[in-house]
C-alpha cells in the first residue's frame, strides 16, 4: 500500500487547527485552499454554516496581468476577498490555513487580506 505522507501530514495539521479555530458571527473563519495552479479562500460562519464571502484565482474580476507570479496572484486574491468581506460587514476573522504551512502563497494571501482591511 502506497501512502502519500505529505497529505497525511497536512491532514494531521488540519485537524489540530480545526480543533482550536471556530468561525462565529462576530469573528468568522477565513479558510484557504491551495492547489498547484490556483488558490481559493472563503470566509465562513461555522455556527450558521454559511459562506459570507469568497474569492479565488479563477475570478474574472481579479486584476492581475497575464504571466504574473502565483505569489502576486495570491496577494491579489487576498485583497479581493477583503473587499468582499468588508462589503458583507466582516472586519475581523480567524485565519485557518487549512493545514498548509504559513509561507509562500498562503502568507501572501494573508498579507493581501490585511492590506484590504481585514484584522486577524
Amino acid at each position: 500500500m502506497i501512502v502519500n505522507h505529505k497529505l497525511e501530514r497536512r491532514s494531521r495539521r488540519k485537524k489540530g487547527i480545526r480543533k482550536k479555530i471556530r468561525g462565529t458571527p462576530e469573528r468568522p473563519r477565513l479558510s484557504v485552499f491551495r492547489s498547484l495552479k490556483h488558490i481559493y479562500a472563503q470566509i465562513i460562519d461555522d455556527t450558521a454554516g454559511r459562506t459570507l464571502a469568497s474569492a479565488s484565482s479563477l475570478d474574472k474580476e481579479l486584476s492581475v496581468e497575464n504571466g504574473a507570479r502565483k505569489l502576486d496572484v495570491s496577494r491579489a486574491v487576498g485583497r479581493l476577498l477583503a473587499q468582499r468581506a468588508v462589503a458583507a460587514g466582516v472586519s475581523a476573522v480567524a485565519f485557518d490555513r487549512n493545514g498548509f504551512l504559513y509561507h509562500g502563497r498562503v502568507r501572501a494571501l494573508a498579507e493581501g487580506a490585511r492590506e484590504g482591511g481585514l484584522q486577524f
